[in-house]
C-alpha cells in the first residue's frame, strides 16, 4: 500500500475532504443531585429536544455520557460535547431545555478553540 502525502487538495473528493482552519468544542456539564436508572434516558431525551429545536445554529454533536464521582470530584456529571460556531446561540439554547431539570444543582460549561496548523492529503490504494 503506498501513499503519497500532497499539501493541497488537488482533486474534488479532497476538495470535500479539507477541514476548517478552527474548530470550537463547547461543552456542558450537568452537575446531577442524583443517579438512578431512568437518569441516562431522561437527558437523552432533553438532548434531542435541543437537537430538534436548533433551528439557525451552527453545531454538531460530538459526544454524550454521564460520569460518576471518582478522582475529578464529589459530582455526577452528564455532559455533551458539541462543536459551534455560534456559542451564544447555542448556551441559551441548552439552558432554556434544562433551566426545568429537576435534577441539576447547576450547569458549568467550557469552550475550546483549536486551531488547524497543518492538512495534508493522500489516498490508501489496495
Amino acid at each position: 500500500m503506498s501513499q503519497e502525502n500532497i499539501e493541497k487538495a488537488q482533486t474534488q473528493s479532497q476538495e470535500k475532504l479539507i477541514q476548517n482552519k478552527s474548530n470550537v468544542n463547547v461543552a456542558f456539564y450537568i452537575h446531577l443531585k442524583s443517579f438512578d436508572n431512568s437518569t441516562r434516558k431522561e437527558l437523552k431525551e432533553r438532548i434531542k429536544e435541543v437537537f430538534f429545536f436548533s433551528k439557525g445554529i451552527e453545531w454538531k454533536f460530538d459526544s454524550f455520557g454521564i460520569e460518576k464521582p471518582g478522582s475529578r470530584g464529589t459530582d455526577i456529571l452528564g455532559y455533551f460535547i458539541f462543536q459551534t460556531s455560534n456559542i451564544d446561540k447555542l448556551k441559551k439554547l441548552f439552558l432554556s431545555e434544562f433551566k426545568d431539570y429537576k435534577n441539576v444543582s447547576k450547569i458549568t460549561c467550557s469552550v475550546s478553540e483549536y486551531k488547524k496548523v497543518s492538512e495534508k492529503f493522500f489516498e490508501l490504494e489496495f
